[in-house]
C-alpha cells in the first residue's frame, strides 16, 4: 500500500508532465510546431493558490526550439492537453501555464495518506549500492564544540532522510585513536598528573591545554595518587594514554547521545596499523602509483589532479595520516559500501582531491567518495559574537550549548540552513518561547494538534468512521492539503540533494499553514461531517510534522 500511495504521489506530476510532451508531440504532428527535441518539463507547486496547483515555464523554455512566441506555444499546447484529473489549465504573464486539478485528485489522495498513516511517508526500499555516512569523528583528545555539533546535527538528520528515502544507509564515527594527537594526549595528562604531584615539568609544546586535561589528571591522582610516579615516563605515558582515550571516548559518546546522535558503527583507527596500511601501500606500488623520494613514499597524487604529490610514508618509516585515510577508505568499499559520504569541515576542503586521487590509484571510482563540507558556525548572544566558553575560556562546548538552549532547539538551528552556508546561531532566539522561534513554532503546532484531539475525546467526537474530505473547500484547507501532499516528494528530493534543511523548512511551512488554518476554520463544535473531516485532516498534518520532526532528530511533544 505504501508503494501504491508513492505512486500516486508521483503519477500527479508524471501524468501531467506526459500530458504536455503528448500535447507538444500533437501540435509536431499537425505540423503547428517545427520537429526538434522538446525541452526538459519542470513543475512547480505555486506559491500562490489562485496561480493553480503547479505551474511550468515549458513553453518558454521551448521557444527557441519551436521558433515561435511562448505565449502561443502556450496557447497550442493548453488547447491539446487532456487528463482526467484536470479541471482546467490557464496562460500567465508571457508565458506560464496554470494547471488546476479536479478536487477528488486532491481528496483521494489525502484519503489514502490518511489511511496509511505515517509510515506511507518511510518510502520503499531502493536497491542501490550500499552507502556509508561517516561524520563528527572528532579527535577523541578533548570535548565537542559547537562545529562539531553542527556536523552531529547535519550527519544524523541526513541518515533519517537517507533511509526514509528508502537507501541502505549506515553511519560511522572513525575513532582517531593513533598518531601524534593521541601521543600528545597522553603527554599532557602526564604533564597536568606531574604538576598535581609537585614534581616540575615542562608542558609539551604540542600539548593539550583544555582545562578537561586537568580535571582527567584530577581523577587519576584521586584514583591512584603516587601510583604512577614509581614508573618510567614511557611506562606511564602508556597508561595514560588508555586512561585518557577511554575517557574522552566516553565523554565523546555521553554528549553525542544527549544530541539524540548514536552511530550504528565506532571505527578504530588502531585496527588499521600497520597491516591495513601496509596492504594499501603494497596494493600503491604493484600499480605503479607511489615512488621513492629523499627516502619516504609518495603518492603520485598530481595524476589525478592534486597540485603536488603527497607524502604517504614518512622517511623515518611513519605512515601519515593521509596513508591512514588510504586504508581506512579502502576498508570502507571493502565491506560492502558502494557509495561513501563524509562531513567534514570547510577547513579539509584541500584534502578532497588527494583522497579521491588515492582512491582513483586503488581502482576504484573517485565519485564513489562524496564529501559534505561544513561551514563555520557563529554564536550570539544580545547581538554580541561569542567566542569563548564561560567555563573554560576556549570554545564553546556542545555541552554548554545543550544546556543553554536544549538539545531541540540546538539541532533545529544547526539544521535550518543548506550545511555549505555560514550559520549565525542566535542564542537568546533559540531560548525563546514564541512564534519567533522557528523550532517552538513547529512543535507548538504538533502539541496544538494533540490538544485538539484531547479537546474532541472530551466532548464524546467519534474519530473512527471515513471522514468525507470533499467538505474540506476553505483555501487554508485547501492549501495544507497541498503541502501535506507534496512531502513525499519534499522527502526524496531533500535526500537526492542531501540537504536535511529543506525538511527543516519543511516542517516550518507545514506548521505555519496548520496555524493559519486553525485560526480561520473551527474544528471541534461544528456539525459532525465537516468536523470530522477537519479532525482527519490535522491527523495527517500531525502525521507530517511528527515524521519531519523525527528525521530532524528532534522531539514531538504532545503538550507545551
Amino acid at each position: 500500500f505504501t508503494e501504491k500511495i508513492r505512486r500516486i504521489f508521483l503519477d500527479i506530476k508524471e501524468q501531467l508532465s506526459a500530458a504536455i510532451r503528448q500535447a507538444a508531440q500533437k501540435a509536431i504532428a499537425d505540423g503547428v510546431f517545427p520537429a526538434g527535441e522538446l525541452a526538459d518539463i519542470l513543475l512547480e507547486v505555486p506559491p500562490d493558490k489562485k496561480f493553480g496547483d503547479f505551474a511550468t515555464n515549458f513553453a518558454m523554455q521551448s521557444a527557441r526550439v519551436f521558433r515561435m512566441n511562448p505565449k502561443k506555444i502556450a496557447e497550442e499546447l493548453v488547447s491539446r492537453i487532456e487528463g482526467d484529473w484536470l479541471d482546467h489549465a490557464e496562460i500567465a504573464g508571457p508565458g506560464f501555464i496554470n494547471f488546476y486539478l479536479k478536487g477528488n485528485v486532491l481528496y483521494d489522495l489525502l484519503r489514502h495518506i490518511y489511511e496509511e498513516g505515517e509510515a506511507c511517508f518511510n518510502l520503499p526500499q531502493k536497491d542501490t549500492a550500499r552507502i556509508m555516512v561517516e561524520y563528527v569523528s572528532a579527535n577523541p583528545t578533548g570535548l565537542l564544540h559547537v562545529g562539531h555539533g553542527r556536523g552531529a546535527a547535519v550527519g544524523s538528520a541526513l541518515v533519517n532522510l537517507l533511509r526514509a528515502a528508502g537507501y541502505p544507509v549506515q553511519s560511522e564515527y572513525y575513532i582517531n585513536d593513533a598518531g601524534n594527537q593521541i601521543d600528545n594526549l597522553a603527554a599532557s595528562v602526564n604533564a597536568r598528573y606531574l604538576e598535581l604531584m609537585g614534581k616540575k615539568t615542562a608542558f609539551p609544546e604540542n600539548g593539550y591545554h583544555g582545562a578537561d586535561i586537568i580535571d582527567t589528571a584530577k581523577r587519576i591522582v584521586e584514583a591512584d595518587g603516587e601510583k604512577y610516579l614509581s614508573l618510567s615516563e614511557e611506562q606511564r605515558l602508556a597508561a595514560f594514554k588508555e586512561i585518557a582515550l577511554k575517557e574522552k571516548l566516553a565523554q565523546l559518546k555521553e554528549d553525542l547521545a544527549a544530541f539524540n546522535v548514536t552511530f550504528d558503527e565506532w571505527f578504530s583507527e588502531r585496527t588499521l596499523h600497520p597491516e591495513a596500511v601496509r596492504d594499501a601501500c603494497q596494493v600503491l606500488k604493484e600499480k605503479g602509483k607511489v615512488y621513492d623520494k629523499d627516502g619516504a613514499l609518495w603518492l603520485r597524487s598530481t595524476d589525478y589532479g592534486d597540485d603536488k604529490d603527497r607524502v604517504v610514508i614518512r622517511d623515518n618509516g611513519v605512515p601519515t595520516y593521509l596513508a591512514a585515510d588510504i586504508a581506512y577508505h579502502r576498508n570502507k568499499l571493502e565491506r560492502g559500501f558502494g557509495h561513501l559520504i563524509n562531513i567534514w569541515g570547510a577547513d579539509h576542503h584541500g584534502y578532497v582531491c588527494r583522497v579521491k586521487a588515492a582512491l582513483a590509484a586503488l581502482g576504484y571510482a573517485p565519485e564513489q567518495l562524496e564529501v559534505l563540507l561544513l561551514q563555520m558556525v557563529s554564536l550570539y548572544r544580545g547581538g554580541e559574537l561569542v567566542k569563548m566558553s564561560k567555563r573554560t575560556g576556549e570554545s564553546v562546548t556542545l555541552e554548554e550549548l545543550i544546556e543553554e538552549v536544549g538539545t531541540d532547539a540546538a539541532r533545529y538551528f544547526f539544521l535550518m540552513r543548506s550545511l555549505d552556508s555560514q550559520l549565525d546561531f542566535d542564542l537568546d532566539l533559540a531560548k525563546s518561547h514564541s512564534n519567533e522561534n522557528p523550532v517552538y513554532y513547529i512543535q507548538y503546532a504538533h502539541a496544538r494538534i494533540s490538544s485538539i484531539f484531547r479537546q474532541a475525546a472530551d466532548a464524546g467526537i467519534e474519530t473512527d468512521g471515513a471522514p468525507e474530505f470533499s467538505r474540506l473547500v476553505d483555501e487554508t484547507e485547501i492549501a495544507l492539503i497541498k503541502k501535506i501532499e507534496e512531502y513525499a516528494e519534499e522527502i526524496e528530493r531533500a535526500a537526492r540533494e542531501r540537504a536535511p534543511h529543506r525538511i527543516a523548512r519543511f516542517a516550518y511551512d507545514t506548521a505555519g499553514l496548520f496555524h493559519s488554518f486553525y485560526n480561520k476554520c473551527r474544528i471541534v463544535g461544528v456539525e459532525p461531517a465537516l468536523s470530522g473531516a477537519r479532525l482527519a485532516l490535522v491527523a495527517v498534518a500531525r502525521n507530517v510534522l511528527r515524521h519531519a520532526l523525527g528525521i530532524l532528530g528532534i522531539s514531538a511533544p504532545e503538550k507545551m
